[in-house]
């Protein structure tokens, strides 16, 4: 493979990797909200 290729493959995967942290960082954070939101609830 050209250097070329390997470093477009590379960006790839890193965008693909920074929208998955993204979107596990945001479901982590509606969970979290909603835990709180049910405990506030009970109490």
């Amino acid at each position: 493979m050209a250097k070329d290729e390997i470093k477009k493959l590379l960006g790839n995967s890193k965008k693909e990797l920074d929208g998955d942290y993204d979107n596990f960082v945001k479901s982590i954070k509606d969970d979290l909200t909603s835990f709180k939101k049910k405990t506030l609830d009970r109490i």
